[in-house]
């Protein structure tokens, strides 16, 4: 049966958190809020907060910022992923993506019907890793971003979940990289 296991010792990431909106500051930004709540009070660190207007070239730009930290263990998005032509996360994400985690927007999506119905369609959710570092973009709505951390995130970013989780294969990530630079 799915769950943590306490014979495991939790291992906090750091977690950098990206809001993605043309409207937002710090004052007004309650989605980014939620989740740096909810990071924090999981017992991960949030090592640094964005606000990126919504613009692919920007989105990319600050992606790849914290990709090429290496104190910066995921990062978690939101807003921009809808269908007008403003919203643009998913195109950024997918052009640093080395792997797609087709799961995640599925399974968002999958969590998301029950409560919102069919519109869980107009969700572009998405996830994936490039550089050794998870990316997840969420709906900008706090309510979005509760549902993808609470019945998602705060289980795989918990090496203590089982049968399994995205923190036990952090070290292994990069393997192809280690490899093709022989060691």
């Amino acid at each position: 049966m799915p769950g943590i296991d306490q014979n495991i010792a939790f291992v906090a990431i750091n977690i950098a958190v990206l809001t993605v909106s043309d409207s937002r500051d710090l004052s007004s930004d309650k989605s980014g809020d939620v989740l740096v709540g909810r990071i924090t009070e999981a017992g991960h660190s949030v090592v640094d907060r964005q606000i990126v207007i919504d613009d692919q070239a920007a989105i990319v730009q600050q992606l790849k910022a914290w990709i090429a930290d290496h104190g910066v263990d995921v990062v978690i998005a939101t807003g921009g992923t809808g269908l007008t032509g403003r919203d643009v996360t998913p195109e950024a994400f997918k052009a640093v993506f080395e792997k797609e985690i087709e799961g995640f927007g599925e399974m968002f999506r999958w969590i998301s019907l029950p409560k919102i119905g069919p519109s869980t369609i107009q969700s572009r959710a998405i996830g994936g890793v490039a550089g050794g570092t998870y990316l997840f973009s969420l709906p900008g709505s706090p309510g979005a971003c509760r549902d993808g951390w609470d019945e998602i995130l705060v289980h795989q970013l918990d090496i203590r979940y089982r049968p399994c989780n995205f923190v036990e294969i952090m070290p292994r990530l990069q393997e192809h990289e280690r490899a093709r630079k022989g060691g």
